[in-house]
């Protein structure tokens, strides 16, 4: 007899697996992929890289060790893969051949290296090196401890002189590097004070294009990028005309004519609010194209779960082999689908979609067969092929199931889809998450939960801890109120310069139709979210008194001081439409602190001693005011962590933070 499933521990998030970085051969014939898992008695993240061989359908262990492998890329022959692994506290390229042995070492250096891939003769790997912010002046062990040491003192000159989950930046930036494998040597392309990104070669490897931001101050402007095409040694650089915004996605057509990335033409937007397009430009000059403006949705993918780094960027547009047409993925509702355009323009066609999350595409040489990270509401990440042709849809197949051995034990819930009204009459997407054994004629607790972003966006993507929450009998309820991504730029536009006006009407709107429902108690409701969705948890509790309990998460409460204090506050302007100087009593409006007194709410504050962006001073700031207001709060401070702690925290510190919130929950609900 099949043994009955149980619900979800806290404790299963340290036996998860994740699929991260993967290429696929160009003979479409393998697929190499990262394997990332948690040591529990290390505390620590590792990764290795495994080979799928797609003739025999097998997967074989192709790395070992307690390292982080990651980013692998095959040769353009299939005979070689490069990548990227830590090890001894430096980082480096490493090649293995597709059979298997040892890995050796190509280059292996202090600091951040990334962006590795290969020229079209195979003979040379580009890739992005930044110096560390202290190197030492030789690898003797004494040198090496003084350069990890702190410093006597900090001279800052930049406006954008950190960054959260990256910590201090050195002087000098990123810039794009060769390998010469066939001489042995590294060789520096680009140098300067402007950094440069996402370098790719040329289809007959003579040029590079990049992207990169000249403008006389590029802290203020951080979204201007242009791109420049130069030669192999870096010289003869040439500006591609385009209109000013930013780049990503940066990708050459097989033929070497068009150059083509995701983008938009508003340097000055809000975080996010205007739709990232798919452009093509003529590498040789001529008029750049927006093929998607009419498509109401960005290309960039909003999608959020607790089982990676939120945001997976703009993936780079996939050509087709005659250079006719693009492939790239976009939200709706929810989802993340793949679209297919043809280079002239016209409308998009689907080409797959479904209740997923399509996370990063790549293609063999012919363009035929796609691999794909897919995360759904059975995966925390899992790849995918999907045979690409002529027909009007085609049919994906999932060929990993990482976390199959431990799912078998588990029984994992389904979210529920709702659509309801909010006050002016727009709908609104949400979703339901209900205990295990879920009996409709029993009455139970709930938590909203509220996602950061504000450009982000739920869907249907597995979520450890709502599964966690579920599992100690909460009815967990999540939505996608205005400023969410995937349902156009009206609607993800409409709080810019209003934070706490129609985004909170939603929650509210949201709020209601959940307690409308018979199984609902509602007067054990509770509600929780992180970064902005730690904002709107400050927001409601000082604007009513309807909820049970309140947990905020590295939250914000004070816009004056958030703009000086987050590692990009000062950019603010363009999204409050204010500054600390100029409609200061609009920021001061928006800002929860403003209505503390309101709080009734027993609040538990859980906020990171290393987050750069929402700085630990917010938390310090709610938690003083309410403690000597006498009410009831407690504040919990996870030291080392930034931002992102429960997505990429430190294992023991991540159960810790789902701890405190289960036992804040179950002592006032």
């Amino acid at each position: 007899m099949p043994t009955a499933k149980r619900a979800m521990r806290r404790e299963d998030l340290l036996e998860f697996q994740w699929v991260r970085g993967f290429d696929i051969s160009p003979d479409g014939s393998r697929i190499v992929y990262g394997r990332e898992w948690i040591d529990s008695k290390d505390n620590k993240y590792y990764a290795n890289l495994w080979m799928y061989d797609r003739a025999n359908d097998r997967h074989t262990q192709f790395t070992h060790g307690k390292h982080k492998d990651h980013s692998p890329v095959f040769s353009p022959g299939g005979t070689q893969v490069a990548f990227c692994s830590s090890r001894d506290k430096q980082n480096g390229i490493y090649l293995i051949g597709t059979e298997g042995g040892s890995e050796r070492v190509v280059l292996k250096q202090r600091g951040s290296i990334g962006g590795v891939s290969w020229s079209p003769d195979g003979t040379q790997l580009l890739f992005m090196y930044r110096a560390p912010y202290i190197e030492p002046a030789s690898e003797s062990a004494e040198d090496v401890k003084k350069s990890e040491e702190a410093p006597v003192y900090r001279h800052i000159k930049r406006l954008f002189y950190r960054l959260d989950g990256d910590g201090w930046r050195p002087a000098d930036g990123f810039h794009i590097w060769r390998y010469d494998l066939t001489r042995s040597r590294a060789v520096q392309v680009t140098r300067g004070k402007y950094e440069e990104s996402e370098p790719v070669f040329s289809p007959d490897g003579k040029s590079i294009a990049f992207t990169t931001n000249r403008r006389k101050d590029p802290d203020r402007d951080m979204q201007y990028r242009d791109i420049i095409i130069c030669d192999l040694s870096g010289k003869k650089e040439r500006k591609i005309a385009k209109p000013d915004g930013p780049v990503g996605g940066l990708s050459f057509s097989p033929d070497g004519k068009f150059l083509a990335y995701i983008g938009h033409d508003n340097p000055h937007d809000a975080w996010g609010a205007t739709n990232d397009n798919l452009w093509v430009v003529p590498v040789k000059g001529g008029r750049t194209k927006n093929l998607t403006r009419k498509f109401d949705t960005t290309l960039t993918d909003p999608s959020i779960t607790d089982m990676g780094e939120v945001g997976h960027g703009a993936h780079g547009p996939i050509w087709s082999a005659d250079s006719r047409h693009l492939l790239f993925t976009a939200p709706r509702h929810g989802s993340n689908d793949l679209y297919t355009i043809r280079r002239t323009g016209g409308a998009p066609r689907l080409v797959a979609g479904g209740k997923w999350d399509v996370q990063a595409i790549r293609a063999d040489r012919a363009r035929k067969t796609l691999a794909m990270v897919v995360c759904d509401t059975k995966s925390g990440g899992d790849l995918w092929t999907l045979e690409f042709g002529k027909e009007k849809k085609a049919s994906p197949r999932k060929i990993t199931d990482v976390n199959r051995r431990l799912f078998r034990q588990i029984d994992i819930g389904v979210p529920q889809q709702v659509w309801f009204k909010s006050y002016d009459g727009t709908k609104v997407q949400g979703w339901l998450l209900h205990p295990p054994k879920f009996n409709a004629r029993r009455k139970y607790p709930a938590i909203v939960e509220v996602h950061g972003g504000p450009r982000a966006m739920y869907g249907w993507g597995l979520f450890h801890e709502m599964q966690y929450l579920a599992a100690s009998g909460y009815v967990v309820f999540f939505t996608n109120p205005r400023g969410s991504q995937g349902y156009g730029e009206d609607f993800t536009r409409s709080i810019v310069g209003n934070w706490g006006g129609p985004d909170y009407e939603d929650v509210m709107a949201g709020t209601d139709a959940l307690c409308k429902l018979p199984y609902i108690d509602r007067k054990r409701v509770g509600i929780t979210g992180g970064s902005y969705g730690g904002y709107m948890t400050n927001w409601v509790v000082g604007h009513t008194h309807r909820f049970k309990a309140a947990v905020t998460q590295r939250s914000v409460v004070n816009l004056v001081s958030f703009f000086g204090s987050s590692d990009v506050g000062y950019d603010i302007k363009d999204e409050f439409l204010a500054t600390p100087w100029d409609k200061f009593e609009e920021l001061v409006r928006m800002s929860p602190l403003t209505y503390v007194k309101n709080i009734r709410t027993p609040l538990l504050i859980l906020h990171n001693e290393n987050d750069l962006r929402c700085g630990i001073e917010q938390a310090e700031e709610l938690f003083g005011c309410l403690k000597y207001l006498g009410r009831t709060v407690e504040f919990v401070r996870f030291p080392e962590e930034p931002h992102g702690l429960s997505r990429c925290g430190r294992p023991d510190r991540r159960m810790a933070r789902l701890q405190f919130m289960k036992e804040w929950f179950d002592r006032y609900m």
